[in-house]
């Protein structure tokens, strides 16, 4: 008899990833969202020049960490030939994930009669980075301005409308008072690879995803998926939120010593749910999707009224 082939489960095969790349770095809390001393800290398509979302982002950005890759640019093996390139003998891809959107006929349980359902179901896709390929230069980048980036970040910020307050010496969102405290600017430090301001800015963005979480922005609630562990996987989704922030804005985001405690429940969670790195990832790029769009909007042309 012929053996059935066994279902891929993508999901595990994602988190199992990612939770080997959170226990590599557990000791000095390098988490793979924190990357430094790549030409791009957004992971993206060499072919499309489309940015990778979410999970996908997670996933890429540990997949370079373990491999020590400095390229920001990925693209399928199809993709890569595309572009005259060619991954070379022995290299293996990484693992990425598309949804395809389908239907089903479910029976309603009320009126008996049938109807339609659309749901999405995770499908596996692969990827090689730019440094396991021959014959491709990376397009050449303008250079960095770190005053223009640092006004931007600045922007974006106040585009927000978040309440703000300095002082004191510890960073949060107090959601019964619906402000962000923060330490004055001068008690933070930078690191070998990160400024005092990118230090600065970085903890910000981890407080704003949280300010999103409220009943009159995103109404971000984790207790009902996650119980007694909501609490830490919502420190999770800031993270993430956080790092995807800065990676757009191009700040670099480094270690926070004081979430370490976290880590464990963390693994805890990841380890016995497989969807629940996708549920904190899908979060978090909703919320920093939800924060530029104040950006965007502060930017987009406004249209005058027609004279009468």
């Amino acid at each position: 008899m012929e053996q059935t082939k066994q279902k891929r489960d993508v999901h595990r095969e994602v988190t199992a990833h990612i939770v080997a790349a959170i226990e590599r770095g557990a000791p000095k809390f390098e988490m793979p969202w924190h990357r430094a001393g790549t030409d791009l800290t957004e992971p993206v398509n060499a072919k499309t020049g489309k940015a990778y979302r979410g999970i996908n982002t997670l996933t890429l950005w540990a997949s370079a960490s373990a491999q020590s890759f400095l390229s920001g640019h990925w693209a399928t093996y199809r993709q890569w030939q595309a572009l005259d390139a060619q991954v070379m003998k022995g290299e293996r891809a990484s693992l990425i994930v598309f949804y395809k959107e389908l239907k089903r006929e479910v029976r309603d349980e009320t009126t008996g009669e049938e109807k339609e359902q659309r749901f999405r179901m995770a499908h596996a896709s692969w990827v090689f980075n730019a440094d396991q390929v021959e014959g491709w230069r990376a397009p050449v980048l303008s250079d960095h301005n770190p005053v223009q980036a640092i006004e931007e970040v600045e922007a974006f910020v106040a585009a927000t409308g978040a309440t703000i307050r300095h002082g004191g010496g510890q960073a949060c969102y107090v959601p019964s008072v619906d402000l962000i405290r923060m330490p004055e600017r001068k008690r933070f430090t930078g690191s070998a690879t990160s400024s005092v301001t990118e230090g600065y800015y970085a903890t910000l963005l981890h407080e704003l995803t949280h300010w999103t979480a409220h009943d009159e922005r995103l109404k971000r609630n984790l207790s009902g998926r996650f119980g007694s562990e909501a609490y830490a996987v919502e420190e999770l989704v800031a993270e993430l939120g956080a790092a995807f922030l800065c990676a757009e804005l191009s700040i670099t985001n480094h270690p926070r010593e004081d979430h370490a405690a976290y880590v464990a429940s963390w693994l805890k969670v990841l380890k016995s749910d497989s969807r629940a790195i996708f549920t904190a990832a899908g979060k978090a790029s909703a919320a920093a999707r939800f924060l530029a769009r104040f950006r965007e909007e502060e930017k987009r042309p406004r249209k005058l009224p027609i004279p009468i």
